[in-house]
Order: C-alpha cells, then structure tokens, then sequence
C-alpha cells in the first residue's frame, strides 16, 4: 500500500483530473488482486483503520491492492468519487449529506466523534460574541455543521456571523494571523492553532449538543461493485475490532502513518467513540444507525443543503455491513 500525500493544489486538481482507472473488479496484476484507490483525511479518525490494515496485512488477506491518498475534508473526496478517480473514502459527520443526496454510498459507520469546535479570539467568550464578526469554516464540513449547530442553540442564524468559506488549512493560518475573528473547525487541527493563539475560547463543542450523535463513516463511489465493496468492508471490520482491542498501538501506527507525534494522536483520539463491529452490526439492525444518520439529515434539512430526510437505506449499505460480517 503507498501512502501518498499531496499538496492542496494537487488534492484540489484530482476533482477535475481523468486519472486512468483500473480499480474495482480488475486484476491489479500482483496474484490476481484488486486494485482500490483509498481516500482518508490525516487523522486518528480517518487514518487509524487504514493504518492498522496495512500493518496487519488485512488488505492482501483480502486480494485487495489499495492505493491511499491524504485529502483534506470529506466533500473534495466524493468529488473524487464522482469522477472515478477514488473508488472509497472517509468522510465525517459534517459531509453526511453529500451520501444523503446521493453522491455516493456509506459502506460501514466507523466511529462517533466529538472534535469539532466553534473556536474565538481571545476576549471572545460566546458564541454571541461573534455576531456580526468573520467566522472560517471549510465548507460542507462537519466545522460548518459545529458553527450552525451552535448559532441554532443560541437563537441565532447563519446570516448572524460572516461566514468565510476556507480550506482547513487556512482556516488555521487566518485564524492565527487575527484574519478572522471565530472559525468552526475540528481537533487535531485547534492543536495546531493554539501553538500560535493559546488564549483563544471554545465558544462551543460537539461534546456539548445534548443527545446527537455525529457518525463518521466510510464511504464508496456510486459505481463500486458489490463484491469489492463487501471485500472492503469485511477489512474495515477486522481493523476495527483490532483498534478496540489494542488502542495503545493503534495510536502508535496511526502516528507512524501520518508521521506524527503519538501524544498528537492520543489527544485526537480522546474526542472519539470507537465501538467493536459487533456494536455497530447491532445498531444496523436494530434501526440505530438509522436515528443517527436521520438526525444528521433533519439539520441539514434545516441548513437547505437537503431538500428532505432520504430512508437511510437509499445510501448506506447496511445490508453489506451485515453480510461483510457474517463472512
């Protein structure tokens, strides 16, 4: 498996690249083994069960031969999706309606996570405090959906602040520079930002809004065949039982992969609920993934980004979940 790690510029052009494909249902020409393009964002959430597949061996117990590229959010990876260059992907709870609107399928819930922040300069100390101020978010992020989850709570809308579309990493920059006065934005990232503003507020947190639940989850193009998709997610499930059971060394290689310190990663890794498969094969079929993945399309049917509230079945493959695992 090769880890790749582009620049922004080049992240941003395989959107609108026609990369030659020979990935689902080809032979990679290593043993007959399929050739997958994997896409991941570079943190404990995104990274770790790549991590530990490759560590494992999992991806070749499976004939699968996975090509891995960093990408900075969720929704550039379903473009990614949409225009074959990626054949899977990993989005987290803020992108859920792209999915939802059928750009692509979930293929396997991965964890519950609670980093995203609304973040305020120093002197800031409310999410009042930002009316009328400049706010970065990555658009179509879960950062957008942490500012307008908290604008919601406090009685307030969107047109309350000024949103300010940023990449992730601009958001860091601006935030840090005094360009902007607030930003919805995750951790590890506001680890980044407090190196350079440490006095700055969490003026709200996921943590915090009462009884959602935010999912982050693996997703699939569109076009993806059955068969791989089941291959795929047999290994997510073996990874992910590996990860409940040995939290300490999935810090350590998640660290080794993304070339980070592991202190860095245990501190990522604090703001997330990690479940065994058999959990999350018991929520597919008791209707519990179902009430998270409403409760995310209810908000952002209220945010215009959905028109209505999609049957969960229409784009996650709880049924593969369910079969991936009885394998």
């Amino acid at each position: 498996m090769r880890f790749s790690r582009p620049t922004l510029a080049a992240i941003l052009a395989v959107t609108v690249s026609s990369l030659s494909m020979t990935a689902c249902g080809s032979d990679a020409g290593q043993g007959g083994a399929t050739d997958v393009k994997f896409g991941y964002i570079s943190d404990y959430n995104g990274a770790s069960l790549l991590a530990i597949a490759e560590n494992q061996g999992l991806w070749e117990d499976a004939d699968l031969n996975v090509d891995v590229k960093s990408f900075t959010n969720g929704p550039v990876q379903i473009q990614a999706l949409g225009a074959g260059d990626l054949d899977f992907g990993y989005i987290g709870p803020g992108a859920m309606w792209l999915p939802a609107s059928g750009k692509c399928k979930v293929v396997a819930i991965n964890t519950l996570a609670y980093a995203d922040r609304v973040i305020a300069q120093p002197g800031i100390s409310s999410i009042e405090g930002l009316k009328g101020k400049k706010v970065g978010v990555p658009e179509g992020t879960s950062g957008e959906m942490a500012l307008n989850l908290a604008l919601e709570d406090a009685g307030m809308s969107p047109d309350d602040v000024q949103k300010v579309p940023m990449e992730p990493s601009t958001v860091v920059s601006a935030f840090a520079s005094g360009q902007i006065d607030g930003a919805g934005i995750w951790y590890p990232l506001i680890d980044t930002i407090k190196e350079k503003v440490p006095e700055l507020n969490e003026v709200a947190s996921t943590r915090d809004m009462g009884d959602k639940s935010f999912p982050t989850a693996f997703v699939g193009g569109n076009g993806v065949d059955e068969e791989t998709t089941t291959k795929v997610i047999g290994v997510l499930q073996k990874a992910n039982d590996w990860r409940a059971e040995h939290p300490d060394e999935t810090i350590a290689q998640t660290a080794e992969m993304l070339e980070i310190s592991e202190k860095d990663v245990e501190r990522d890794a604090a703001n997330v609920e990690t479940m065994p498969t058999a959990d999350l094969v018991k929520a597919t079929e008791d209707g519990t993934t179902d009430q998270w993945l409403n409760g995310l399309s209810e908000f952002f049917v209220d945010t215009g980004q959905l028109q209505s509230v999609p049957a969960p079945e229409d784009y996650y493959t709880g049924d593969l979940y369910m079969k991936a695992y009885q394998k």
